[in-house]
């Protein structure tokens, strides 16, 4: 090979490493401030905990901001979590957790969202725990939601996850017609995670036409009535939506 050659080829080779460093810088970029918006919406929803209350703690990435932020605060608080990751990384940090059966209510929820509509509706359930998600959620005098500002949508789309019996797998597949199985283990009641990629349209009469299919569990439709306030992360600020109360 020539020399000429030769540097044609290193000149190639910097120019390649150069463009993909350029394009890794930006993706970093945005991935470091996903993540700085997750914890300052997390601290900021850790700050609306008062000392002597019960506290329900979601599951998911942003959740685990909340956890510390939780911890540092020092209160004397009586926690249910969602699922067992979040049960073991609480009692790891020195929080008080407890089993759902020795409550019947709630002072407070926080968790994330896969997407947030400008009126209140969500998603949930990337983190395949939306039924005992949604449970703790409307145990609580106020379910607070914690998000990045990439969750705000302008309307709800798919994929909508969904948990579903064993039983009769095939056929409820079949009924909900766009859903697939996804590759996780099951929820921690032993559902089948599945989600339904159909198109969304109103959260309302797609939420009661999944709730009335023999054989799914829950879905990841929260409505607004669930919701008293969102945290959005946005830069170096957190943007509180507080929703009125269901009736108003």
């Amino acid at each position: 090979m020539s020399e000429r050659s030769e540097g044609t080829n290193e000149h190639s080779t910097r120019e390649r490493v150069s463009a993909e460093q350029n394009l890794s810088e930006p993706s970093q970029a945005g991935h470091d401030r996903v993540e700085r918006e997750k914890r300052i919406a997390a601290e900021a929803a850790a700050a609306l905990v008062q000392d002597g209350m019960t506290v329900g703690l979601g599951t998911g990435s942003t959740v685990a901001y909340l956890l510390p932020a939780l911890a540092r605060r020092n209160l004397s608080l009586r926690c249910v979590a969602s699922s067992p990751h979040t049960h073991h990384a609480a009692l790891g940090l020195g929080l008080t957790v407890q089993e759902f059966d020795t409550l019947d209510h709630l002072d407070i929820t926080i968790d994330g969202a896969d997407q947030v509509a400008p009126d209140g509706w969500l998603v949930k359930g990337g983190g395949a725990a939306h039924t005992r998600e949604k449970i703790v959620a409307a145990a609580a005098d106020q379910f607070i939601v914690i998000v990045d500002s990439c969750k705000l949508v302008a309307a709800l789309h798919a994929p909508v996850p969904v948990e579903l019996l064993e039983f009769g797998l095939p056929a409820t597949l079949r009924r909900l017609a766009s859903a697939t199985v996804r590759g996780v283990p099951r929820s921690p009641d032993g559902g089948v995670i599945a989600d339904y990629h159909g198109e969304v349209g109103d959260p309302a009469r797609l939420a009661a036409d999944l709730s009335g299919t023999p054989g799914v569990v829950e879905h990841g439709l929260f409505p607004p009535s669930l919701v008293a306030t969102v945290l959005v992360g946005r830069d170096d600020t957190v943007e509180r939506r507080d929703l009125p109360p269901p009736g108003r």
